[in-house]
């Protein structure tokens, strides 16, 4: 193996919202040396959220990305948002990252968006080990979230450790490799644990847990199997070798316990961070993604941009070769060289000059004019694509318009730096009022865009209400023919086409085909085609929603030897397409929401009946710690205004988190009126 690659980890943090993923990052800077003081989120001091709209509500929005050192192994750490508005952030990280830390509540254990996270990084193949944190709090366990785990993931889980002491009690771990107790006396970071004998009471479920753990990983080796079977003491190095080959295999899980807050269990954390997750020459890749080789030719991921004082900075993912600055990359999806002015190491908001990249390397490259999110950028002689990030549903519009002229003027400027930056957006120019509507995954995506408009670029705004982002489709196939003819004295317009148009099973999107043979258009037209559907379809065409889940299948045509154009079959192919939804059985299709409802019991009657009112369907409860977890599936139309009723229902008590879904049909009843806006 490589010798510095060896000593590489590349790593991400992801957790539901609250579970304490920021804070125990910040214990992760200071344990490491790279912070002298520890920054809090409740006091707005912390490292990784830098920006201000971060400090301000105490959440994560942007991933940051820091480099650490711990046992002379460097660590290049992303901080991702848990709030599920920025799910894309986490998405995009892991498509690079080769290890995560997932942080669980020890209260709350699987929580909905530790459960999207786990099935992105179940999707990328990226190995795990589990932080069960705030187990300090009233209420927490950390078998029984070790158990939702296996419940809620279908994780095979590994404990490693088992907690000293409950809730506020709670002082240490048991390591159960070297069976030794690890004891955190006070809560000042700068005092180290004490390493003690394992405590009477616990002996026992040591014992017996530490018997599954070494049942468990032996099977990883054949030496370690061999001398299991034998009744011999198995070496803990070698059961760390077993314990790491069947994380990188995705065998199980190691799971971890402490409280970051109380700076328990951070240094023990960060061990299983070198011992047991991947270097960059551990992971297997997917077909298409080359191995980790600094001599090879260059390729890298382009997985986030970023506006900033330092102009425009793309962050990179180096899978094979080294980049050099000053050096001209091929953007594969584009198809154009790119100069690489600078590059960067990121330490957060701060950054570090370098003159070169090698494989295994994240880091930011400046100069990059149009590489975007999920472009490959590799070496000119040896083009490739890796495989593109995928993008979220946006479900949730609103309009935005300049408040004066010359906000106009920068309106527009400002609005492609931010999709540049987020592109779980979208925009798109309402024919009808004149407005932009600018779409997302949620309302407070959508506020934090609107305020980065105004406090970066400068761009007052008049904000329409959020609504919800509706889809039309097709309910039966039509064919259309659609004859464009005009003539104004000098060279005119002729297209003919001839489309069917099918439904498509929700979700597909939009596809194209052609079946043309004999020339009857001319291969050059058939791209204008094309692009003349999907132009209709995005400006919708009964209620002006976009147009999804169909396909469009050009039959046949024809076409003029002078007066055909690419425009004119473009115009004749979006005015068949809106005849094609006039004929078809246009429906409008809703976002439909998954919603977890978390309440005491005695609130749950009434969080059921509610939810029923609003059209919701409740796929199931369990009991999660005191309270009751409500899963159900309900449309974003109704969902507006619900947590201050879900507040009068349970006396402030009980809480929601949700997520898109799917889309669906809007039943016949409520139609016209969401239609009508």
């Amino acid at each position: 193996m490589n010798s510095k690659l060896e000593k590489l980890r590349n790593i991400g943090v992801i957790a539901h919202v609250d579970a304490g993923k920021t804070t125990t990052t910040e214990r992760i800077l200071f344990y490491t040396g790279e912070n002298h003081r520890i920054g809090e989120v409740h006091t707005g001091t912390t490292r990784m959220d830098f920006d201000p709209q971060e400090r301000a509500r105490g959440i994560t929005i942007n991933s940051a990305a820091i480099t650490v050192h711990w046992k002379d192994v460097q660590i290049n750490l992303i901080d991702t948002p848990g709030h599920i508005d920025f799910n894309i952030e986490v998405n995009r990280s892991l498509r690079v990252l080769d290890g995560a830390v997932v942080v669980f509540d020890g209260v709350a254990g699987v929580e909905p968006q530790t459960e999207t996270n786990w099935r992105l990084a179940d999707r990328y193949g990226v190995p795990r080990i589990a932080f069960v944190n705030k187990l300090d709090r009233v209420g927490a366990d950390f078998l029984r979230v070790v158990g939702t785990m296996k419940d809620r993931l279908g994780a095979t889980v590994l404990p490693l450790q088992l907690p000293i002491g409950s809730e506020g009690d709670f002082r240490g771990v048991v390591d159960l490799l070297t069976m030794r107790a690890l004891v955190w006396e006070h809560d000042d970071a700068r005092q180290p644990f004490r390493e003690d004998e394992v405590p009477a009471e616990l002996m026992d479920d040591a014992i017996r847990w530490r018997s599954r753990l070494v049942e468990a990983v032996v099977e990883q080796d054949e030496r370690a199997l061999q001398a299991y079977l034998d009744g011999e003491t198995i070496e803990v190095d070698l059961l760390r070798a077993c314990i790491r080959r069947g994380t990188l295999s995705g065998a199980f899980v190691p799971a971890l316990a402490g409280s970051a807050f109380r700076n328990r269990g951070v240094e023990p954390l960060l061990d299983a961070v070198v011992d047991y997750l991947p270097a960059p020459e551990d992971v297997q890749r997917p077909e298409g993604v080359p191995a980790s080789d600094p001599q090879g030719p260059f390729a890298a991921l382009a997985f986030k941009v970023v506006a900033d004082q330092h102009g425009s900075m793309v962050f990179v993912r180096v899978y094979r070769g080294t980049l050099r600055r000053g050096e001209s990359v091929l953007d594969a999806n584009t198809g154009r060289m790119e100069r690489v002015a600078r590059i960067l190491e990121v330490y957060a908001d701060d950054h570090v000059e370098r003159e070169e990249l090698r494989a295994g390397d994240i880091a930011a490259i400046v100069g990059l004019k149009d590489t975007l999110t999920g472009h490959t950028l590799c070496d000119p002689k040896h083009p490739l694509h890796l495989e593109e990030i995928s993008i979220p549903e946006a479900v949730i519009d609103v309009s935005i318009e300049p408040r004066t002229r010359e906000d106009s003027q920068g309106m527009a400027k400002a609005l492609q730096s931010l999709l540049r930056e987020d592109p779980s957006l979208r925009m798109r120019h309402d024919a009808d009022s004149g407005q932009t509507i600018l779409s997302g995954m949620g309302e407070l995506q959508l506020e934090v865009s609107v305020e980065k408009l105004r406090e970066r670029h400068g761009v007052e705004l008049l904000v329409g209400r959020p609504r919800v982002a509706y889809r039309e489709t097709i309910a039966r196939t039509v064919e259309v023919r659609h004859v464009l003819k005009k003539q104004t004295g000098g060279p005119g317009q002729f297209a003919e086409v001839l489309l069917r148009f099918e439904p498509l099973a929700r979700g597909e999107g939009i596809r194209f085909a052609h079946e043309v043979v004999g020339g009857s258009v001319p291969r050059e037209f058939v791209p204008a085609v094309e692009q003349g559907v999907r132009r209709a379809a995005q400006a919708g065409v009964v209620g002006g929603y976009p147009c999804v889940d169909f396909q469009a299948t050009l039959l046949d045509g024809r076409f003029h030897e002078r007066d055909s154009s690419s425009l004119a079959f473009e115009l004749a192919a979006a005015a068949a397409t809106r005849e094609a939804f006039a004929q078809a059985e246009a429906q409008l299709l809703e976002p439909v929401m998954a919603v977890e409802v978390l309440t005491p019991v005695e609130y749950l009657g009434d969080c059921i009946g509610d939810l029923h009112r609003r059209r919701g369907v409740v796929r199931g409860q369990e009991p999660r710690g005191n309270a009751v977890a409500i899963e159900a599936r309900v449309p974003l139309r109704e969902m507006f205004g619900y947590i201050g009723r879900l507040r009068a229902l349970s006396s402030g008590r009980a809480q929601f988190t949700m997520q898109f879904d799917h889309y669906d049909t809007v039943p016949a009843s409520v139609a016209a009126e969401a239609a009508a806006g």
